[in-house]
């Protein structure tokens, strides 16, 4: 059945990616992002596709629009982009959430949010289940996002239960893949830009650290599985991203050898309120979603490497992993 989907922040790296995948699924879709950290290139592809539309709009103001299906992915969702206007950042995740519930309340429409897996903040349980409630700093640098988000899901629940908005919320781990923002200071893309520079690769901490990588194509499969196929008593949250776990320092040395680059590692202190471990439980992801990632890093990788090859790259690097 074809439906009217509305994607918030659907010119940024997931939104992009999720764009496209709805115009292959035959969907109309409109497209709603201010460009604060969205890149106009990400959704030129789409633009002749007479199913896709593109709204310039701030989400922190009120939209109003007659849709089947809202997915909200409107913030700034890497460490540079996000305390680069912390105050901008709470509105985008607290004022969009209200905004866009509203317009599903209005609509009847079900609505899919982009959560993020900061909302367990440094955690002391390993590997983190959606049980599991968190260890955040409220006051910290990276409390604009992890708060944020936090007060997103608290939304998203209360308008479910006060109100009977058809809800699906999803914990997003680390992410990588083509139309990433080259400066976003994102390690993958950090690492891939000054490897392709043969500049230093800088590590932050000792680099033992550790993440999980999921590639793109394998995230928005999630997406549309938790919203279409799965019944709206399922809420969520539910877990979304890849369970190998690898060190920063194994990734910068993949990116390395994967870009024949001579670039050396140097290390630099460790940002505050940066988690020493990330790991997803996914077992929800795989018995109601029936969905697991199927790209591994090395694959993942070389594709993304390729892309940040064709981007014409300049300007000043990322400061932060």
């Amino acid at each position: 059945m074809t439906k009217r989907v509305l994607v918030t922040g659907g010119g940024g790296f997931l939104g992009s990616h999720l764009c496209a995948r709805l115009l292959e699924k035959g969907h109309e879709v409109i497209c709603v992002d201010n460009f604060y950290t969205g890149q106009k290139r990400n959704i030129n592809p789409l633009l002749d596709n007479h199913n896709f539309e593109y709204i310039r709009h701030d989400v922190t103001f009120p939209l109003y629009l007659e849709v089947d299906e809202i997915y909200n992915l409107a913030c700034p969702a890497s460490p540079v982009h996000y305390q680069y206007s912390p105050i901008q950042t709470v509105k985008t995740s607290v004022h969009g959430a209200i905004n866009m519930l509203g317009l599903a309340k209005r609509i009847g429409a079900k609505i899919f949010q982009a959560s993020t897996s900061e909302v367990y903040g440094d955690p002391e349980v390993h590997p983190q289940t959606e049980e599991y409630w968190g260890k955040v700093n409220p006051i910290g640098i990276r409390s604009c996002y992890d708060e944020g988000k936090r007060c997103a899901e608290t939304l998203f629940f209360d308008y479910h239960r006060s109100c009977g908005v058809k809800i699906k919320v999803a914990r997003i781990f680390n992410t990588y893949g083509p139309n990433m923002h080259p400066h976003d200071g994102r390690v993958v893309s950090n690492f891939i830009v000054q490897a392709l520079h043969g500049q230093d690769i800088t590590i932050y901490g000792d680099g033992s650290q550790t993440r999980s990588f999921c590639y793109v194509d394998d995230l928005i499969e999630g997406f549309i599985r938790f919203m279409d196929d799965t019944p709206d008593e399922l809420t969520g949250p539910i877990n979304l991203g890849n369970p190998n776990e690898f060190t920063i320092k194994e990734l910068a040395e993949k990116v390395i050898s994967l870009t024949g680059s001579s670039s050396r590692l140097i290390y630099k202190p460790l940002p505050s309120d940066d988690p020493k471990q990330r790991q997803p439980d996914i077992t929800k992801a795989k018995t109601h979603l029936n969905w697991e990632p199927k790209v591994q890093l090395e694959e993942g990788l070389v594709k993304t490497i390729a892309y940040f090859r064709g981007l014409d790259i300049e300007g000043k690097l990322p400061k932060a992993a």
